[in-house]
């Protein structure tokens, strides 16, 4: 395990490429803030990471919600004294329905937890970034393949995740004068919980009911430590992680 004092905080790190990427950077030496709705999971992630418990502290949290996100961040700076990395990665998705029978509220829920919760943590992580000393850190963004490729029945989420894109930018740009440097890592198919209907079939571009190969979600834990620990000076702007054969190329 590799000695350092560097600290991240993960949302959404009670399941899937959460715990995976928590799991990864816990194991590297990172102190890490655990950041989800409910404890029971979060602690679970820590247990599993097999770390000291004083380098992983649960902080249930809301990222829609500003308060619930200066809550989060003012633990960690309490608890590690300084932030290096920030892993959006909390998300959800709405019911794969047709585009016009979703309700406002559901596209709402998703627009809340992707694209504000995502701008939420980013303010608070450069807040504390560029007046910490050594200054800066890296923030990396969870895009997703449907930042650049829709499934069918998905607006709100491919919306949100083409979105994602954007803030990437303009977070890598803005925080160029504070050594803040951001990436995004797209990922296709991780095995986790909420793609295991991909092995039943889930609905292709042409309508039809197709069973997709998936990948072992902790090399997407692998991909997120090799990108948070690059120095300040080079950054993985954009990577996409997937499994080699799912429709991605060619997809619609």
């Amino acid at each position: 395990m590799a000695e350092h004092n560097r600290v991240a905080i993960v949302t959404g790190a009670g399941s899937g490429i959460g715990r995976a990427a928590a799991t990864a950077l816990l194991q590297d030496g990172y102190r890490v803030s655990l950041a989800g709705r409910r404890p029971e999971p979060l602690q679970a992630t820590a247990a599993e990471a097999g770390v000291p418990a004083a380098r992983a502290l649960a902080v249930p949290t809301d990222v829609g919600d500003p308060a619930s996100v200066r809550d989060l961040f003012a633990k960690t700076r309490e608890a590690f004294g300084r932030i290096d990395v920030l892993f959006n990665n909390a998300g959800i998705s709405a019911p794969a329905i047709p585009l016009e029978e979703l309700s406002y509220e559901q596209w709402q829920a998703v627009v809340d937890v992707n694209l504000t919760g995502a701008f939420l943590c980013t303010q608070e992580a450069f807040t504390a970034m560029k007046d910490q000393d050594p200054r800066g850190g890296r923030i990396i963004n969870n895009g997703s393949i449907s930042a650049d490729r829709p499934r069918p029945h998905s607006a709100p989420y491919t919306a949100t995740k083409h979105a994602i894109t954007g803030l990437t930018k303009s977070t890598s740009l803005d925080g160029r004068r504070y050594d803040i440097a951001c990436g995004q890592i797209d990922i296709g198919n991780a095995a986790t919980e909420m793609t295991a209907v991909m092995r039943d079939g889930v609905t292709q571009a042409d309508g039809s009911i197709a069973p997709e190969p998936t990948m072992d979600v902790r090399l997407v834990g692998e991909a997120v430590l090799h990108m948070a620990s690059l120095p300040l000076d080079a950054n993985v702007q954009f990577m996409t992680i997937m499994a080699t054969k799912m429709p991605y190329i060619g997809r619609g």
